[in-house]
């Protein structure tokens, strides 16, 4: 079997691992359901909410009913709508900040991964040095420090979320390197870049992208706890920002509590089960369970 073809087929036989543990898993299952879900409403947000969620009105702090499904905050703004936008924010920043996290984590993880040496021990002395301060401490500092715009909140969480990442990329990147395909294309002369990019990053995306979906709920609830505190951008509607401005009212509104909260519980929770489930199927064991099966 060739170098090609042994990568192919690894990609495939990681395919069908995550396939039949998802399949096998009903919590998985319905999990995926409700992250789709939430994918279309943030796709299609301006045609699902009944009204524009900063609009106020005279209409304030009105019980759930047919005309306000999820009732009126204290300026008569439609929660409904503003947990549907909500859900459009959180998931924009868990997204984007999980992306460009994840390329620092891959960059870091994979060079000292392969190149080992001193660099290797400079990248992960760096990557300790960030995993010293707590996360929201630190994001709450720099927000507080530069701004808490949307563009400032996504870049200041992703470089706070790179260093889990890297410390997982570097031991997978360590553990393929030395695998025969590996060695048979640096006999066959292919430069350590093309081997880091064609050979190795290919089969440790599956690792990756559980990772990745693992850090977006995480990135969500940090994201709602600073802008619970206030360290948010108000220009945005959030759900962090919904339970900011509904705590004072929890006695004579819990609407504007409940919904929210049990939004991002839910959004988080379908994460984290999808996210376990995929790491399942990618440890050893699983695998070795579901080729049974299949045997």
């Amino acid at each position: 079997m060739t170098r090609t073809e042994e990568n192919s087929f690894n990609r495939l036989i990681s395919r069908q691992i995550v396939g039949r543990a998802l399949g096998h898993n009903r919590a998985a299952m319905a999990g995926l359901i409700v992250l789709l879900l939430f994918l279309v409403i943030t796709i299609f947000a301006d045609r699902i909410a009944p009204y524009d969620p900063l609009k106020t009105s005279n209409e304030t702090l009105q019980s759930p009913s047919q005309k306000f499904v999820f009732g009126t905050d204290d300026l008569g703004r439609d929660v409904f709508s503003g947990v549907i936008y909500g859900a459009r924010t959180s998931i924009l920043i868990g997204v984007s900040v999980a992306l460009f996290g994840g390329l620092i984590g891959v960059f870091v993880g994979s060079v000292a991964g392969y190149a080992g040496g001193n660099l290797d021990d400079f990248l992960m002395r760096l990557t300790e040095l960030f995993l010293i301060p707590p996360q929201f401490f630190i994001a709450l500092v720099v927000a507080a420090l530069f701004g808490s715009s949307l563009i400032n909140l996504i870049l200041i969480l992703a470089f706070t979320n790179w260093t889990t990442t890297a410390r997982l990329v570097r031991a997978e990147v360590l553990s393929i390197k030395e695998r025969p395909f590996i060695e048979a294309s640096r006999a066959m002369g292919a430069s350590p870049l093309r081997i880091l990019l064609h050979d190795i990053l290919p089969n440790a995306f599956p690792v990756i992208i559980t990772k990745m979906i693992l850090t977006i709920g995480g990135v969500i609830l940090l994201e709602a706890g600073l802008s619970f505190i206030g360290i948010g951008d108000a220009t945005h509607i959030s759900w962090g920002y919904m339970l900011h401005n509904g705590q004072h009212f929890i006695r004579d509104a819990w609407w504007m509590i409940a919904f929210p909260s049990f939004a991002l519980a839910l959004l988080v929770l379908a994460l984290n089960v999808v996210g376990d489930a995929l790491n399942s199927a990618l440890n050893p064991k699983s695998t070795s369970i579901y080729s049974d099966k299949a045997g």
